[in-house]
């Protein structure tokens, strides 16, 4: 006789992801508890970013990002227009200010292209300016169906959804260890100190804390930790150890996790308001789409994010010599000459979870389920950054049908 678990589902993770999978799971009749080591949804890379819906211009033709980004669009939309959250298709306006970075502009477009965004139109630096009176550039590609979304109304709104099909969202508790035996995940919990994320780094070890009594376990697991899910899935499937399969025999660990690594981007708001009317994108820089401007649901101008790999996951904002401040305004200045002086002001920062180490070429999803790791019942997710956001809805999709298919 198998063993009866304490829930059916468990979704480790409140973010935009995690809540999007256990909002379909829980429409699909399962019993789902999404447990979430912050005391609010959404605490860590859901709420720390540019709210941008993108279009799919930048990923590889094929890829999870492309199809996922492109599907979860619309998708998004969608589900911001039934529910009530603040979503605008501000429209955003890809630049080259100079004629050296022509090439790559064309390139991005025609990615967009075979990607399946159908949607952009060219313009001249004259269109472009007819557009953006004070924008600086050579040419620009308009890409109509980027926008913005209210975050954290959409995260609210999941949640919402899970709860009125039954299920439950767990604040304030950490996942520290899980251990799958008689066909079960056993997930030991402990309370969340506010330091705990602080500390970790990308080479910790994931060792079990055993000051933890409590536990749960469940049928169903998902790991939609953002920058905590290689941690955990050590735990799982630690090096040179044996896991149980549904009846408990030991199987040899040919999966291992890949490795996380931590980019941190700094954002700078604007004193006053923007002139601009769309999203400004310039050419993509190492580790990300370079220093832009997007407009929250207020109209606040927010400039960012700039790249500064790190092994520890911290918020504070790093500028005590104003380099970064400098840094920001140069290359903001490459396509708004006429940005007042001294008008960029600390904003927030972010931590995004990279498959990709500094230097490398950007890395896809990696959504590993059964065909992958070879235990059932179990979706792991690695490295969803931008454009995790736009997706979110998408990749519940293609998580749920195949868990709900075993």
């Amino acid at each position: 006789m198998s063993a009866t678990a304490d829930i059916d589902c468990v979704v480790i993770g409140a973010g935009v992801v995690g809540l999007a999978i256990a909002r379909a799971l829980a429409a699909a009749g399962r019993d789902v508890m999404v447990i979430e080591q912050h005391d609010r949804v959404g605490a860590e890379t859901s709420s720390r970013n540019s709210e941008v819906i993108h279009a799919g211009l930048y990923y590889a033709p094929g890829s999870l990002k492309a199809r996922l980004c492109l599907e979860g669009k619309a998708l998004l939309y969608s589900f911001a227009a039934e529910n009530g959250v603040t979503a605008r298709a501000l429209g955003k306006l890809l630049v080259a200010t100079s004629a050296a970075e022509l090439p790559k502009l064309e390139t991005i477009a025609a990615n967009a292209k075979a990607s399946g965004v159908d949607d952009l139109i060219a313009l001249s630096a004259a269109e472009a300016r007819a557009r953006e009176p004070e924008l600086s550039c050579v040419k620009a590609y308009l890409s109509p169906s980027t926008g913005i979304v209210d975050s954290h109304g959409l995260m609210l709104a999941l949640e919402g959804h899970i709860q009125s099909a039954g299920g439950e969202v767990v604040l304030g508790t950490r996942v520290t260890h899980i251990k799958r035996d008689g066909g079960l995940f056993h997930l030991t919990l402990a309370p969340f100190n506010a330091g705990d994320a602080a500390e970790e780094t990308t080479a910790e070890s994931g060792a079990d804390d055993t000051a933890s009594a409590e536990s749960i376990s469940c049928r169903t697991l998902v790991v939609a930790a953002g920058l905590h899910a290689s941690r955990l899935a050590r735990t799982l499937f630690p090096a040179n150890a044996a896991i149980s399969d549904a009846v408990g025999n030991a199987e040899p660990p040919s999966y291992q996790p890949p490795e996380t690594h931590f980019a941190k981007g700094h954002y700078f708001t604007l004193s006053g308001r923007a002139p601009f009317t769309h999203l400004i994108y310039p050419m993509p820089s190492d580790g990300g789409l370079g220093v832009h401007l997007t407009l929250d649901i207020a109209g606040q101008a927010k400039f960012g994010p700039d790249v500064a790999w790190t092994d520890t996951i911290s918020y504070a904002f790093d500028d005590p010599d104003g380099e970064r401040r400098a840094a920001f305004a140069g290359a903001i200045g490459r396509w708004w000459p006429q940005l007042p002086q001294d008008a960029l002001q600390p904003g927030y920062t972010g931590v995004r979870p990279k498959l990709s180490r500094q230097g490398e070429p950007a890395a896809d999803f990696a959504i590993h389920g059964p065909r992958v790791h070879g235990v059932d019942h179990l979706m792991i997710l690695y490295g969803i950054e931008s454009p995790g956001l736009t997706s979110a809805l998408a990749i519940a999709r293609l998580c749920t049908s195949e868990l709900l298919t075993l």
